[in-house]
């Protein structure tokens, strides 16, 4: 006799959400250990839990009507997951992160920016992925990534990120609210972003000097 764990599309569109939070906060959990035992480089460690804090953020704010509680939720589910809960909720950023901020407490690099420019180049190129292309859609991602990236003075004014991002916000507001980024503009973009994201990780090492 077959179960189902749902009655229709919502239901289970909701229990793929959480076995994907649930397998969020499994994977922190490892890697905090990991990064804690040394068997991750530091470099390694950041990269993979600036992505995972992204997405968790992404995640549980789509949730949070249904799980309010990210701690209630880790206790249904029995998880005994203590650093991925300190790192995912409390901190918010790689301890990586969190240790450069502390001993360059003078520098206008802060952890919580640092912190946001990832969220934002997350959350603009996942939305390109969900197929959301309308100017009204991406033009205010694109400027959030662009004022987070202009808070932080470790980038230079002719950084790839602060660059592109300028001509795609001139690009979209030459264009109407309704329009929408043809199939080659989204691919594009999200290669924009792609890049500059990963341009943006490399500068972080020296974030602290």
């Amino acid at each position: 006799m077959e179960v189902k764990l749902w009655n229709d599309k919502h239901e289970r569109e909701m229990y793929d959400n959480f076995a994907e939070l649930f397998a969020i906060i499994k994977a922190t959990e490892k890697l905090e250990k990991a990064y804690i035992r040394d068997i991750i480089s530091p470099s390694d460690y950041e990269t993979e839990c600036f992505k995972l804090i992204a997405h968790f953020k992404t995640l549980s704010s789509s949730l949070k009507d249904t799980v309010p509680s990210i701690e209630k939720f880790v206790d249904v589910y029995k998880m005994d997951c203590s650093a991925a809960l300190n790192r995912l909720v409390t901190s918010g950023v790689p301890a990586t992160v969190e240790h450069r901020a502390a001993s360059a407490a003078s520098s206008t690099t802060s952890a919580a920016t640092v912190a946001e420019c990832v969220q934002n180049f997350i959350t603009s190129m996942d939305s390109l992925k969900l197929n959301m292309v309308a100017v009204d859609q991406v033009y205010p991602l694109l400027s959030d990534l662009s004022t987070s990236l202009n808070k932080l003075s470790i980038l230079p004014p002719d950084f790839e990120g602060k660059t592109k991002m300028k001509e795609w916000l001139g690009r979209l507001s030459k264009m109407g609210a309704a329009d929408e980024l043809t199939e080659q503009q989204a691919r594009q973009l999200h290669f924009d972003l792609e890049s500059s994201y990963n341009s943006f990780m490399a500068a972080l090492p020296s974030a602290g000097n």
